[in-house]
């Protein structure tokens, strides 16, 4: 199992899990490639590939000596983790106070919090 500091990801990393998670599997030159102007340099992006595969996060298949990388790690689990330590950072971990958040800076309508209540009754049967 990975220690915490292993599983939180940089923004760096956070951006190139974006960009395998849409592309991959890929090579390193089209990852740049994917970045707006001004690009990182080919061996910023190759270090911090090296950095999440040795995380645990990427992989790579070689042939004729190209590497192609892909993520391992699933997209969904780094959503779900992030929203959970965006909520425990900001809102002490209340759900509650992110919904009332959202209402209060009329982010959310009553119409999607309907919604929200019939997911949750549909749920709870």
């Amino acid at each position: 199992m990975r220690n915490k500091t292993k599983d939180q990801l940089t923004p760096k990393e956070e951006e190139l899990m974006r960009l395998l998670w849409d592309n991959g599997p890929i090579l390193i030159s089209k990852l740049v490639e994917l970045y707006p102007e001004p690009r990182p340099h080919f061996n910023t992006v190759s270090t911090v590939m090296r950095r999440l595969e040795s995380k645990g996060f990427v992989g790579h298949n070689e042939s004729s000596g190209v590497y192609h990388y892909y993520a391992i790690a699933k997209k969904e689990d780094f959503r779900n983790r992030s929203l959970g330590n965006f909520i425990k950072n900001y809102f002490g971990g209340s759900y509650y106070g992110v919904v009332s958040a959202l209402v209060a800076e009329e982010k959310i309508s009553a119409d999607e919090l309907k919604e929200l209540l019939e997911m949750i009754e549909k749920k709870d049967k």
